[in-house]
């Protein structure tokens, strides 16, 4: 390259001057021509009688070794264009303006061999996720380029990210003002839209209609539905976020709406295509079973949607934002109609054989398990049901304050309140199926306390509130004690006060043979909740010990001999009690002897 004087380099560093600026001589402008010339020739030979013997292959990279080439090519077609901005205004039919159109077609040319080979060369570090990282590291290494000498800039801290980055911006910038936008955006677009979309196809996103969605087998769809919420999640924080920071990177000195439209170009299909899916799911069939996974596609567009906004926010994409909203929408609408169908189904439950034992009843565990599982969804579902109509229940049977005084009041609230009501109202109704009024009572204590336990350990008890909870364990107590007061009625009779020796033998005797027949009767009955189980022999034990004891201490009457029933048998029996098994303890009692056959 020949050596450039004062006056060389101020022809070299002009911009394109406005339209008001005074023109340059003839001689001034082709002397910069001739210095566009001699750099651009050096990378595209142009047969000439100037050709000299430092002209490189053209398949040598211009943005490959050293920075200070690349930086003075560039800088040699934007000389070039402004001064074939004075040209025109001088003479638009010169013949050095034709020379000037020329070496710019070649200087374009070589441009785009290089942001295409840029682009190529670079598909792995271009990532989403380098180019995320690196976004900012970039701006500030391309704005202090010009401080870097021929090679420091590759060694000044720069990933190779970084560094693309930075080449594919300056070439963009010079093609978009030279006025070959067009023709950078078709390359740009073209290798960046092939690498989106087979990011894509590896997360699993692929493109089915709504006919295909629906002949899917439930267990097929399910894990696509599991694959798509994993897919959405990297797609919005990484892939689609990372391609817009790096389209709007290296075309962000141009117009706007060229970063956007080309951000739209390359992305759009893709993001229509994953976004689509949810839409095709919920127009599905509509079972109870396929609740959760429908709440798992709304929670994740929910968890993303404000990420998909800021992404898809201009013009040129905001068909996507319509379309996420519009099937987040459809879904809620869809999970609506299942909780809708869920509550249905509770009260059409029309089995008429009561439980054996008076254990937990089916329907109890279904629907109890189901709601647990809604209460992990509390958030979207928070929103799903904060304008359905308001169920006819007080405010205090659902509403509560926790212990920091932060009132729960919300739709979610209601509606979990009211499903367990319609429950608990369908336990009423299947209690009297039991012939026994005690078992019944049993029933109703076992049931309730597994609703309880359940809301207690899972996020049903954040969302009903302490006082819900407390409310519901007395209604266990309540039922409890019922149960005594009903099966133990004849054990717990208060004797007569002063009875004789024999009235003492014959109330203890009959008081025996009561609790043998109470322990018989219920031999067979269960408590399947171990807490609960030890609270209600502890409260039977409590009650009838003292009784015991006192006639035996009292009136000096031998268990062991007369009765066979002596203190460590009567807590044997009962702990016995209420496990659904039959023990030697609780074999059918003998009569009293007054009653005996003679």
């Amino acid at each position: 390259m020949p050596k450039m004087g004062l006056k060389s380099l101020f022809l070299f560093k002009t911009s394109p001057s406005p339209p008001s600026a005074k023109p340059f001589s003839h001689s001034l402008l082709d002397e910069n021509i001739e210095i566009a010339r001699s750099i651009i020739s050096k990378w595209d030979p142009i047969p000439s009688s100037h050709q000299t013997s430092s002209l490189k292959p053209a398949t040598v990279p211009l943005f490959s070794n050293t920075r200070q080439e690349a930086k003075q090519y560039l800088k040699a077609v934007t000389s070039l264009q402004s001064t074939m901005h004075h040209l025109v205004a001088l003479d638009s039919s010169s013949e050095s303006l034709v020379q000037a159109q020329f070496l710019m077609q070649l200087a374009m040319k070589r441009l785009q061999t290089e942001f295409y080979r840029i682009l190529a060369e670079n598909k792995d570090n271009l990532d989403p996720e380098s180019v995320i990282s690196t976004d900012r590291r970039s701006s500030s290494v391309s704005e202090d380029e010009d401080n870097f000498s021929e090679d420091e800039y590759r060694f000044a801290g720069s990933t190779v990210s970084t560094v693309a980055m930075a080449d594919l911006k300056a070439i963009a910038e010079c093609m978009v003002s030279a006025g070959y936008s067009k023709e950078c955006v078709k390359i740009y677009i073209i290798m960046r839209k092939s690498i989106v979309d087979e990011a894509l196809y590896h997360l699993g996103v692929e493109r089915l209609s709504f006919s295909q969605v629906q002949k899917m087998d439930w267990g097929v769809l399910e894990s696509k539905i599991k694959c798509w919420v994993n897919s959405i999640q990297v797609a919005a924080q990484t892939l689609f976020r990372g391609e817009k920071s790096l389209c709007d990177y290296v075309f962000g000195s141009a117009e706007r709406k060229i970063a956007d439209s080309c951000f739209a170009a390359i992305c759009r299909d893709g993001a229509a295509t994953l976004f689509g899916f949810p839409d095709n799911v919920a127009k599905c069939k509509k079972t109870t079973e396929k609740t959760f996974r429908m709440l798992d596609l709304y929670n994740a567009i929910c968890e993303n949607q404000q990420q998909i906004h800021s992404i898809f926010s201009s013009e040129s994409t905001s068909s996507i934002v319509l379309q996420v909203c519009a099937s987040k929408a459809r879904l809620g609408e869809v999970i609506r109609t299942m909780l809708i169908n869920f509550e249905s189904a509770i009260h059409k439950e029309s089995s008429k054989i009561p439980v054996p034992g008076g254990g937990i009843h089916p329907v109890t565990r279904y629907v109890m398990n189901y709601i647990a599982f809604l209460a992990d969804y509390k958030d979207a579902l928070a929103e799903i049901v904060d304008d359905w109509p308001q169920n006819p229940l007080p405010e205090s049977y659902y509403r509560s304050c926790d212990r920091e005084g932060v009132n729960r009041s919300s739709g979610i609230a209601e509606r979990i309140a009211w499903l367990i009501l319609v429950l608990l109202c369908k336990l009423d109704a299947k209690a009297e199926l039991y012939k026994e009024v005690a078992l019944s009572y049993l029933f109703l204590a076992n049931n309730m306390q597994y609703v309880v336990v359940k809301a207690r350990t899972s996020n049903l008890g954040l969302i009903l509130g302490e006082h819900w909870l407390t409310k519901h364990e007395l209604r266990v107590k309540e039922y409890v004690s019922k149960y005594e007061s009903v099966g133990w009625s004849k054990v717990f009779s208060t004797p007569p006060e002063n009875p004789t020796a024999e009235q003492a033998r014959a109330i203890l005797e009959s008081f025996v043979f009561a609790f043998r027949e109470a322990c018989r009767a219920q031999s067979s009955w269960v408590v399947p909740d171990p807490n609960l189980r030890d609270e209600i022999k502890a409260s039977i034990a409590t009650k009838l010990e003292p009784m015991y004891k006192v006639f035996l201490e009292k009136y000096q009457l031998g268990p062991d001999a007369v009765f066979g029933c002596s203190p460590d048998d009567f807590e044997k029996t009962i702990s016995d009690i209420l496990t659904g098994c039959v023990s030697s303890s609780q074999t059918a009692p003998s009569p009293p002897h007054r009653f005996k056959r003679r």
